[in-house]
């Protein structure tokens, strides 16, 4: 009976939260299952911001090019929806690294890789990269994924310590053995399939900003088929056990976008690609630079898998060294 009553108490706290633990998604008006408010999220990515930053060695030792990615970055955030906070501490910030890669924290801090910056062609292709970050951060992506997590994990405790406290004979015990195995597996591609839709989604929220700030948002397809030009040949996953969607997946998806959405947004002649701007400011002064110190781990592979915020060409291992998990820690230490 004790272990029955704490098996039910778990499940009443855990109810509790779920009713008071409510946010609003601002792109849509939808509400969420939520652990942090825009102040939480604001402070932990703040907090996060400096230790990302170290990781991808440092920011760019250029002040020129760091306030063009700002400039740029900039220019999309008086775009974003009415119900995002008008005090969140964005940041825009290249990394002095040639790790093909990008990414944004909850708080507003959105980071790009001199490597992935130097693939680019054109200043749109750089707003389509900042655009579908600040749509991560506008949609609470990390916030969501975090909050599911905990669900999954509560959801798999309580289940474990019914099945460990029935007798050894009982069905509970004899099926529960099983079942919970396939659970984990379960949830695990619940997220997964979570990870890529929210990629889907930031996608479409970054045409929409850079759009509005004037930029073509074919510029958001360029950077697609830049991503696939550099992951093929490369052995992948199946899709469906990717964290992230194949770059042809998500051109597909943009080009449904471009004939519809905004295809008044592509033609018209207000909107450009800025070309010889993101040769000038940009691709000349990366050349002119010394070589990137190498990332820490020699091999290229801190980059935070299994992260709904993180982009580009991620890794698609399940290691516990997302966002999640870190700020996970982070909070259960303090």
């Amino acid at each position: 009976m004790p272990g029955i009553k704490k098996v039910l108490a778990t499940m009443a706290l855990a109810a509790a939260a779920a009713l008071t633990g409510c946010a609003t998604d601002p792109t849509t008006g939808d509400t969420f299952f939520s652990i942090y408010s825009w102040d939480d999220e604001a402070t932990l990515g703040l907090e996060a911001a400096p230790s990302f930053t170290e990781e991808f060695g440092g920011e760019l030792p250029n002040a020129t090019v760091a306030a063009y990615v700002t400039e740029v970055g900039s220019s999309m955030i008086p775009h974003v929806e009415d119900g995002v906070p008008d005090d969140l501490p964005w940041e825009f910030t290249i990394l002095n690294s040639d790790v093909i890669n990008a990414f944004a924290l909850p708080g507003g801090q959105v980071f790009i890789t001199r490597g992935l910056a130097s693939q680019l062609d054109n200043e749109a292709q750089l707003a389509g990269v900042l655009g579908h970050e600040i749509g991560h951060v506008t949609k609470r992506h990390g916030n969501k994924q975090m909050s599911k997590s905990v669900i999954a994990q509560g959801g798999l405790a309580i289940g474990s310590f019914i099945v460990g406290a029935a007798d050894e004979t009982s069905a509970i015990r004899q099926y529960g053995q099983y079942g919970l195995p396939v659970a984990q597996v379960g949830s695990q591609l619940v997220l997964l399939s979570y990870g890529r839709d929210a990629e889907y989604q930031a996608d479409e929220a970054g045409m929409k900003y850079m759009a509005r700030a004037g930029y073509k948002p074919s510029g958001q397809r360029g950077v697609m088929q830049k991503l696939a030009d550099l992951s093929s040949g490369g052995e992948r996953p199946p899709a469906w056990l990717s964290t992230h969607p194949y770059p042809e997946a998500r051109i597909e998806r943009i080009n449904e976008l471009l004939r519809t959405t905004y295809a008044q947004a592509e033609a018209s002649e207000s909107n450009t690609l800025r070309a010889e701007a993101y040769q000038r400011r940009m691709l000349q002064p990366l050349a002119s630079m010394p070589a990137a110190p190498p990332p820490p781990a020699g091999d290229g592979s801190a980059m935070l898998p299994d992260s709904a915020i993180w982009c580009a060409l991620c890794s698609d291992d399940a290691e516990d060294q997302s966002l999640a998990a870190r700020w996970s820690r982070r909070v259960s230490s303090h």
